[in-house]
């Protein structure tokens, strides 16, 4: 019997760094805050909770004074950081550096142009900044990445999630378009070639491929993994917009495909008939909860009821 670990999933460097300074802070004792769950994993949050880091949100933010707080991987708007300020804030910065670095890039686009005063808060499908640029961003709705994007523009940027939404934008003015890190680079090809076919000739189109190539990897690499499987096992929390993406592409390599965020929700009758079994898992999945994983299926297969309806055995 296989069972194989890729060796390609498990946290991304932001992630990784972001947990990395948590853990420091808390081994030296220090209370520590997280401004939201560090990593959208709740057995990872749980596990840090357990060493003493305290998840807050933007309002339970306010209250506190002459703390510790980190920002995690996903980036925060200018506003927070504001915020921090005007609170005496000892600020851990843990905002992934392609994360901030596109918000630079964002930001610096937004400042080329200021806005009239008069069109500030009329929505996003407003005027735009001096009534010309469209800043858009390929995210989802309501990510804590993307509102970090949007912060830089002051809250005037459209978001679009499929090539779908992008035909709500005016194709009579510039569109300047970037990417949330995390979406599917497939798609915002298909945005690009949309655009290039709608945009008026009188108006410009820049766009920025800006999605980190150590997530969008994942996809071809996940899809060549699920397919030399039997049965593939996808950790993931149920929070994580990557996972679900990535799952989907198990699940299209492989109909065999189940998404567990524990190994307790492991059913042996998935397991009826294989030979090997795939573990992998999105950008916020531990290794260590996918070594779990492996543990638990060795344990239900060495069972004795397992033994004849799986006719398996167990290589160690």
């Amino acid at each position: 019997m296989n069972i194989e670990i890729d060796k390609g999933s498990g946290f991304c460097f932001g992630v990784t760094t972001a947990i990395k300074k948590a853990e420091e802070e808390l081994a030296a004792g220090a209370t520590l805050y997280c401004l939201g769950d560090i990593v959208h994993n709740a057995i990872e949050v749980e596990r840090l909770h357990a060493k003493g880091l305290v998840t807050i949100n933007h309002e339970q933010m306010r209250d506190i004074r002459d703390a510790k707080v980190l920002f995690r991987a996903h980036g925060e708007p200018p506003s927070t950081y504001a915020l921090a300020r005007e609170r005496g804030i000892n600020l851990i910065d843990a905002t992934c550096p392609v994360v901030l670095h596109l918000q630079e890039r964002i930001k610096k686009e937004y400042d080329k142009d200021p806005p009239l005063p008069s069109l500030r808060g009329k929505g996003p499908l407003r005027e735009g900044r001096g009534g010309s640029k469209q800043i858009v961003i390929f995210g989802k709705n309501g990510h804590a990445e993307v509102i970090g994007l949007v912060g830089q523009t002051e809250d005037t940027a459209i978001i679009i999630e499929s090539a779908e939404d992008a035909k709500k934008l005016d194709f009579t003015r510039d569109i300047c378009l970037y990417s949330q890190t995390t979406m599917p680079l497939d798609e915002f090809r298909k945005i690009v070639e949309y655009v290039r076919q709608h945009i008026s000739p009188e108006a410009t189109f820049t766009y920025y491929d800006t999605i980190c190539r150590q997530v969008a990897n994942r996809m071809p690499n996940i899809r060549s993994f699920a397919s030399g499987h039997n049965v593939v096992l996808f950790v993931c929390g149920k929070k994580s917009s990557n996972g679900r993406v990535l799952f989907n592409e198990c699940r299209k390599a492989n109909p065999r495909s189940y998404m567990i965020d524990t190994a307790a929700e492991i059913d042996v009758r998935w397991l009826e008939g294989c030979e090997s079994i795939g573990i992998c898992g999105a950008t916020s999945t531990p290794k260590w909860l996918m070594e779990e994983c492996k543990v638990r299926i060795e344990e239900l297969l060495a069972a004795p009821s397992c033994r004849p309806r799986c006719n398996l055995t167990v290589e160690h």
